[in-house]
């Protein structure tokens, strides 16, 4: 489980409420010797600039982007390039989308809905994709899993019973204030609406009313505060919805100690050896479950059709592995999943999920090797949790790693997430990061991508963060596919922009430091100079900087 919530914003006015009653780089054709000196972005973003700005320009923008349509206009242009088959490991995704659906990979020696595994490779129909989770959806943290089913060593056990008997009853208490709000910001919206005489109503309407009584000064007060959290009441009370929803999901399975969201499935998930398992359909059971839809859209939404997204990359098939769900992954499944992806073509896998418990994690490292040794390249979500992954406390698994100071695979990118505003906030506040841990950053806040049933919507992480360098290393493997996987994720990692701004992480004003002890290149992903360097590495003009892992 890698997911965002920002539920600190309506929690941090909870008690307010209610107390009123209730660097430079030399690889570009045209050389910017210094982004320092690129200004800082005083105006707001354009809507048009909203749904787009990872793929603007740093310097012709000020925005952060990762300069692809710089890199479409100037390099690819007209050229052809070699299909690529990129894997999202994730959740299920909509396969019928309008802006996914002549992008997906196809199982050609796959006869679809026939019972058969047509082809001898394991799986029975799996056309698009295979579905390690077969019926479940909802689940509990893996330490919760550990607890329940007596896992793990001792100490494991009791870190995790301390860590249990603190978020339960915080989930508990974040959804009972969460209702609370929001029947406080209901109230005063129905009051303001009658007072009003209409539906809808503006910031400077509300500010426009002479309250006669201490009732409607209240609500006044109340829905003036809210509309820092949104631009209207409605997508406020949209928002606290969201937020009892996210936490009754976490009380009722991630936190429920008796909760089995394995049963569907008849497995044993703590056993790699009982195969098969699951079905050939990743399709999202839920509506909710969009996860998986708007990493693949970020990838590979079709260019330039008129219609929603253009993802990052072009001349993709997005092979859809269901393998994450509502909760923790297992590690059964991402390992089984990486080696699909692997023995059924896929040079890319994206991994935008992540977890601080792994008792199965060497099934998941033999997985990366073995990918690794496939020439596959992995590219994996830093976390959410604001936090320097350096530090032995903040695990985040899978890495590459295995908890030491050295790489075991050269395949495996870690992505933290930027984003839009260029200066001291530009890392986004939810984003993990370390020198070591984390190789590179991109746009990851509040990215337009592709959901469930044909829509679109703003979501932000470290998960968003992923795709995007996932189709970066999508658009150098198809105009440079002798290049490997190693020396893509080094070509990505060496290419991308350096500033020596000062920055702040987790949101956090007394944590300012610059991108160099952040991440272990120091760098921005940017696609524009990332194709640059792979053609002049592809035709020799150049080599890549030594990498000591």
């Amino acid at each position: 489980m890698n997911r965002t919530y920002n539920k600190l914003a309506f929690l941090s006015v909870f008690t307010a409420l209610f107390l009123m009653g209730c660097g430079s780089t030399a690889l570009v054709s045209t050389p910017v010797e210094n982004i320092d000196a690129v200004p800082l972005k005083v105006s707001e973003l354009t809507e048009a600039e909203k749904k787009h700005w990872g793929h603007l320009d740093l310097i012709a923008d000020t925005i952060p982007g990762m300069s692809v349509d710089k890199a479409y206009n100037e390099i690819i242009r007209n050229k052809k390039g070699k299909t690529v088959v990129v894997a999202v490991l994730d959740s299920g995704m909509d396969l019928n989308h309008e802006d996914l659906n002549g992008v997906l990979w196809t199982n050609s020696d796959e006869i679809p809905n026939n019972g058969k595994d047509d082809d001898g490779n394991g799986y029975v129909d799996d056309v698009h994709g295979y579905n390690f989770l077969g019926e479940s959806y909802n689940e509990q943290l893996e330490y919760v899993r550990m607890l329940r089913l007596n896992i793990g060593d001792a100490s494991e056990r009791a870190e995790a019973r301390l860590l249990l008997d603190k978020e339960y009853p915080e989930a508990v208490q974040n959804k009972q204030q969460y209702e609370q709000i929001f029947q406080v910001v209901k109230g005063a919206d129905e009051l303001v609406r009658n007072e009003l005489g209409k539906e809808d109503y503006t910031k400077e309407d509300l500010l426009s009313i002479e309250p006669k009584t201490a009732q409607m000064e209240q609500s006044v007060a109340v829905l003036t505060q809210m509309f820092t959290y949104g631009d209207s009441i409605p997508d406020v009370l949209d928002e606290l919805e969201e937020g009892i929803k996210y936490f009754s999901e976490q009380a009722n399975y991630n936190l429920n100690k008796d909760f089995n969201g394995r049963a569907p499935v008849g497995d044993d998930p703590y056993d790699i050896t009982d195969v098969p398992y699951g079905n050939g359909n990743p399709k999202n059971m839920v509506e909710s479950e969009s996860h998986g839809t708007h990493v693949a859209g970020i990838i590979a939404a079709k260019r330039n059709n008129g219609i929603g997204v253009d993802g990052v990359a072009n001349n993709v098939e997005i092979m859809s592995i269901r393998a994450v769900p509502n909760g923790d992954e297992y590690d059964k499944d991402i390992a089984l999943g990486i080696r699909y992806a692997v023995d059924n073509g896929a040079s890319i896998i994206n991994c935008s999920f992540g977890k601080s418990f792994s008792p199965k994690a060497e099934w998941v490292y033999d997985a990366i090797k073995y990918a690794a040794s496939k020439d596959v390249l992995i590219v994996h979500a830093a976390g959410n949790d604001g936090e320097d992954l350096e530090n032995p406390e903040n695990r985040n698994y899978p890495n590459d790693d295995m908890e030491s100071d050295q790489e075991f695979v050269d395949n495996m990118l870690t992505v933290g997430a930027l984003s839009s505003s260029y200066g001291s906030e530009m890392v986004a506040s939810f984003s993990n990061y370390g020198k070591q841990r984390v190789d590179v950053f991109a746009p990851g806040a509040e990215i337009y991508s592709t959901m469930p049933n044909s829509e679109y919507e703003f979501q932000g992480g470290t998960s968003m963060a992923a795709p995007a360098v996932a189709g970066v290393a999508a658009l150098i493997r198809s105009y440079h596919p002798d290049l490997s996987a190693s020396q893509v994720k080094n070509i990505i990692m060496q290419s991308g922009l350096r500033t020596t701004r000062s920055v702040i992480v987790a949101g956090d004003e007394t944590k300012s430091t610059t991108f160099d002890k952040i991440s272990k290149s120091g760098k921005m992903v940017n696609a524009y100079n990332a194709l640059i360097l792979a053609n002049n590495i592809s035709n020799g003009k150049t080599t890549l900087e030594s990498n000591s892992k």
